[in-house]
């Protein structure tokens, strides 16, 4: 019997909320019997504009780093019974999601959150909205904090 989740993607960077989103997603893959999917995404967004040795070294850091949480994730799925195909993918959060949920055809993507101020929020940019605009899933954010 199919239900309306039958192909999760949950996002993962070992943030707290990251870790909480990566709990409930796995009770719901679960208890669904959902094909699981697990993005890490290594962001860009942060990098300064001139590419330089310097940039490409910290780029290697953050790539092995960003692989390291991947596997993390997929472990911690492991153990609480979820088996989980992984992907790692480099740029922006919001495409990258969708992109992969597109690609996927997942019904659900799982992601934490967490409550920021309004300063917060405009600085970081509307990323949640951006990825709601280009996905035909539902998005399931889970709030900490």
């Amino acid at each position: 019997m199919s239900t309306p989740f039958d192909r999760i993607l949950l996002c993962y960077d070992a943030t707290p909320e990251g870790q909480h989103a990566l709990r409930c997603g796995a009770a719901l893959a679960s208890r669904l019997g959902a094909e699981t999917h697990l993005l890490s995404i290594l962001e860009l967004a942060w990098w300064p504009a001139g590419y330089d040795a310097f940039s490409s070294v910290k780029f290697d850091v953050d790539e092995d780093a960003a692989k390291e949480i991947l596997e993390d994730g997929i472990a911690k799925l492991a153990s609480w019974g979820v088996t989980a195909t992984g992907h790692f993918s480099v740029g922006s959060a919001a495409e990258q999601i969708a992109n992969l949920a597109n690609s996927l055809n997942a019904d659900l993507i799982v992601i934490g959150h967490r409550h920021r101020g309004i300063v917060n929020r405009w600085l970081a940019g509307g990323s949640h909205l951006e990825l709601l605009e280009h996905v035909s899933c539902g998005v399931l954010f889970e709030v900490v904090g």
